[in-house]
């Protein structure tokens, strides 16, 4: 039976605590608190009164996961990717850009692994869910995709390209990095916390798979009401899941290998985002060879609460990168 001293328990909650403060605005209460702010009409939220339908899907090697497939608006259109951000869900992180996306391009998101209808497993790994991306292109029929990735989902996308670079057409990264683990405040909080939550492993595993069990088997797909829509969202994900996936991003650091990215990529970076400085998304553009780099004014929450300046900007990296492709995989027209 596993035991955990009273003092063992107490400092791994301190670091969880911090975990979440160090999130900024991607934790639970944060982003209920946006979405009650733009309900409250200080914030113009998106009018979408529906997401795009997805199912559950039994995926060879993998497992069981939460996807959604949206076709293009033509049979040979560029297909996307999109990944979402720590804490969230495909539809959360997307739901204001999916109805955008898919007027250029097939659509692909679903929920990480740990994240809502996401996958489960043992412990969280960034290789993992890299390795899902090309499970999924592949179960679906896709030879190849933009991976378009937010925060969290930037550090996929990269994976992703590092460990199946046949599968990755282009990268759009947003409001992500190349190493979570920079100054020396963070080299130091990383280790730390892995070393405190190690020990509660198999109690954050057992509360995962309580979260999974209790869902019921989709997600809604009505938006009409955002704030309640959006804490439903939420609450899919385990409370346990954030400071896991915090830790992993510690050790995640693609600087050995980013440098020799080859396929066309895009930088969109928030400008005033508390949670991955500016400036550290810029040394990220500044790493991969000929990247092209936007700029949206918002903070980390852009992609909702700064949804039609950042939107736009994020179409226009997806349409600046398939331009880039084989004529096979452009745009139409």
């Amino acid at each position: 039976m596993l035991r955990i001293s009273r003092r063992h328990r107490r400092m791994t909650y301190e670091a969880a605590q911090h975990a979440f403060h160090l999130a900024t605005y991607v934790p639970r209460r944060l982003t209920v608190a946006g979405l009650r702010y733009g309900a409250g009409r200080l914030v113009t939220l998106p009018e979408v009164t529906s997401v795009p339908e997805g199912r559950m899907v039994d995926v060879p090697g993998r497992g069981r996961m939460f996807v959604v497939d949206v076709p293009g608006p033509t049979p040979d259109a560029p297909t996307v990717v999109l990944l979402h951000g720590l804490a969230t869900t495909a539809y959360l992180s997307w739901f204001a850009a999916l109805g955008a996306v898919a007027e250029h391009y097939r659509v692909v998101t679903f929920d990480l692994r740990w994240h809502g209808r996401g996958l489960r497993g043992e412990s969280f790994r960034v290789t993992d869910c890299a390795d899902d991306v090309a499970a999924v292109l592949d179960h679906l029929g896709i030879d190849q995709a933009i991976i378009a990735g937010y925060s969290l989902g930037g550090a996929v996308a990269q994976e992703t390209w590092h460990r199946h670079p046949e599968k990755v057409s282009g990268l759009v990264l947003c409001s992500t990095s190349g190493s979570w683990a920079v100054d020396r405040g963070e080299r130091l909080f990383f280790p730390a916390l892995g070393a405190a939550i190690t020990p509660l492993s198999r109690l954050a595993v057992a509360a995962v798979e309580r979260r999974s069990a209790s869902l019921p088997d989709l997600p809604s797909f009505d938006t009409s009401d955002l704030a309640a829509w959006g804490l439903a969202e939420l609450r899919s994900t385990s409370g346990w899941t954030t400071p896991h996936v915090m830790a992993e991003l510690g050790r995640f650091d693609s600087s050995s290998w980013i440098g020799d990215v080859n396929v066309p990529t895009a930088v969109v970076v928030t400008e005033r985002d508390g949670a991955i400085p500016a400036a550290r998304q810029r040394a990220l553009a500044a790493a991969v060879p000929g990247s092209i780099e936007l700029s949206s004014p918002g903070g980390h929450a852009s992609l909702f609460l700064d949804h039609e300046r950042w939107g736009l900007v994020f179409l226009d990296a997806l349409e600046r990168v398939a331009a880039q492709l084989p004529a096979s995989g452009r745009l139409a027209g």
